[in-house]
């Protein structure tokens, strides 16, 4: 299937590594000009090198999101090199493994600036060069726990149901520019980072040392699901790949989740 992105650009946020970077991988095989960001130079320069040893098209934009300076950076970098982007995927965010009892106000605060108000930063200031074009897309990453929240990282998981509730805005903002907003919510993926993770807990619970043992104790005690298996990072670049194409014209406002049937819900 064609998703039409050939030369489209796009900017996906925190893609020197993670999911991001497979993101970016996936766009840039359907055609798009990517745009790899990250707040080491070296680490998104290792990404966008992969991306055109396989014929792709990458550049690179550094900043720290969660400062205007390091936002106006990253923004400058894009319209004086690309003139914009057509499609902005706002993937860049953190958690801490922080507590109810644990946690405080500041870091509730730090939390909403570097998952909320980051991405707020980086759509004021490529939005209306969007709109000028007359065509865009904007995806926001969020989690299955935006619409299912546990005790677990409470201060994260606010600020992903936040996420879904900005899309929705922002949808009745843009309305009738050529410009759709949506959401996708993964559930847990087994990206190198997660698995690292596990492979610890994994020690300290007797799991077993193989990965397969180690995803199914994972599955049932962090994400039980239908499927019965930790997402791939793949599967949530799939998704993002057919929302950012213009065969998903009629998407709009809506929250995607990509979690293998793990939210109980059917809104």
């Amino acid at each position: 299937m064609d998703l039409h992105l050939r030369n489209k650009r796009v900017l996906i946020t925190g893609s020197s590594s993670g999911i991001g970077a497979v993101i970016a991988k996936t766009l840039a095989k359907e055609g798009a000009i990517v745009v790899i960001h990250g707040r080491k130079q070296e680490q998104a320069n290792k990404v966008a090198q992969e991306i055109t040893k396989d014929g792709g098209q990458a550049f690179v934009a550094v900043g720290d999101l969660a400062t205007n300076k390091g936002a106006n950076q990253v923004a400058e970098k894009i319209l004086s090199t690309l003139d914009g982007v057509e499609i902005l995927v706002n993937n860049a965010g953190s958690y801490e493994e922080r507590s109810w009892t644990t946690s405080q106000p500041e870091e509730w605060a730090e939390s909403y600036n570097n998952n909320v108000i980051s991405m707020v930063r980086v759509i004021q200031l490529l939005v209306p060069r969007m709109k000028q074009l007359g065509w865009g897309r904007i995806i926001q990453i969020a989690s299955g726990l935006a619409t299912q929240p546990n005790a677990f990282l409470p201060d994260y998981q606010v600020t992903k149901a936040a996420t879904v509730n900005l899309t929705v805005s922002l949808t009745k903002e843009l309305s009738q520019t050529g410009i759709t907003v949506n959401t996708v919510s993964p559930g847990l993926i087994a990206t190198e980072g997660t698995k690292n993770i596990f492979h610890q807990i994994a020690l300290s619970k007797e799991w077993g040392k193989e990965w397969v043992e180690i995803e199914k104790h994972a599955m049932q005690e962090y994400w039980p699901n239908p499927t019965g298996r930790l997402g791939r990072p793949e599967e949530i670049a799939n998704m993002i790949a057919y929302l950012a194409s213009p065969l998903a014209d009629y998407v709009n406002g809506a929250n995607i989740r990509v979690d293998g049937g793990g939210v109980g819900a059917i809104n």
